[in-house]
C-alpha cells in the first residue's frame, strides 16, 4: 500500500450544510485527481454552536429559527433554505430541512475521533453517515443510541460507541481540534488545509478544489488560500 503523500485536513461540523456540500465537492475533485490514491483525508472537529442544547423540541420550524437568529423575514429564510437545497441537489445531496433536528454535536465529534482511531477510511464513512442522518433523515445526532446506530451502520462497533459516549473518551481530542482551529484563525467551516500550508475556505466548486490539490501536490511548500461559502457562528 502506498504511503500517503498528501494529507487534507478538514475542519467541519455535522450540523453544517456547506460542510456536507464541501465534502461532496472534495470527493468529486479527488475522483479527477491523478494522485488520489496517495491522498489521506482527515476530519477535524468544529462546533458551530458549542452552547447548543442536546435537542430543541420547541416545534419551531427551521425557517422560523433561521429568521429569528439572523434577523430576516420568514420569506427570506425560506428562500435561503430553498436555494441551499437546490445547491445541495446539484451536488447529489438531499437536504430535508423540514426534518432536521437541531442538536449539540460534541458527542458526534467524539464518535468521529473514535472512528479516526480505526483508520481514515472508517472515519470518512462515519462522517458521511452522520451527515446523511442529520440532513436527510432527521436523525438526532446528540442521542447516544442514534449515534451508536448510525456509526454501527458505517463500520464501527455499536457497543464500543456506546461505551465511549458513556465516558469522556475523546473529549480532549475534540477540544484539541477546536484549539488548533483557533490557532489557525478558522472562523467558518468547511476549512481545508492541503499539505502543510495550502488552504481553502468554504465549499469551493470541485474545479477549484482540484486545482488546489494539484497545486498542493506540486508545490506543498508554497502558501496560498481561496475563500468560498462557509458556515460560521453568524450564519451559513
Amino acid at each position: 500500500m502506498a504511503t500517503s503523500a498528501l494529507t487534507v485536513d478538514v475542519w467541519s461540523d455535522i450540523a453544517c450544510p456547506w460542510c456536507y456540500v464541501g465534502k461532496r465537492r472534495l470527493e468529486a475533485a479527488l475522483k479527477r485527481f491523478a494522485h488520489a490514491g496517495s491522498v489521506s483525508v482527515r476530519w477535524h472537529s468544529f462546533e458551530l454552536d458549542p452552547s447548543a442544547p442536546p435537542s430543541r423540541n420547541d416545534g419551531v420550524s427551521h425557517a422560523a429559527r433561521l429568521a429569528q437568529k439572523y434577523g430576516m423575514s420568514l420569506q427570506q429564510a425560506q428562500a435561503r433554505i430553498q436555494q441551499l437545497t437546490q445547491v445541495a441537489k446539484g451536488d447529489g445531496l438531499t437536504m430535508a430541512f423540514d426534518r432536521v433536528q437541531p442538536a449539540n454535536t460534541f458527542d458526534a465529534h467524539r464518535v468521529l475521533h473514535l472512528a479516526a482511531s480505526k483508520g481514515v477510511g472508517v472515519q470518512n464513512a462515519v462522517k458521511e453517515r452522520l451527515m446523511r442522518g442529520y440532513f436527510t433523515e432527521g436523525a438526532l445526532v446528540s442521542d447516544p443510541a442514534v449515534l451508536a446506530r448510525l456509526a454501527g451502520e458505517a463500520g464501527l462497533d455499536g457497543a464500543e460507541v456506546a461505551d465511549v459516549l458513556a465516558s469522556d473518551a475523546f473529549a480532549a481530542d475534540v477540544r484539541a481540534d477546536e484549539e488548533q482551529a483557533r490557532a489557525l484563525g478558522i472562523h467558518g467551516v468547511p476549512f481545508f488545509v492541503l499539505g502543510q500550508k495550502y488552504a481553502l475556505s468554504g465549499a469551493q466548486p470541485a474545479d477549484v478544489v482540484l486545482r488546489a490539490l494539484n497545486d498542493a501536490w506540486a508545490a506543498r511548500s508554497e502558501t496560498s488560500a481561496a475563500e468560498g461559502a462557509v458556515c460560521g457562528p453568524d450564519g451559513c
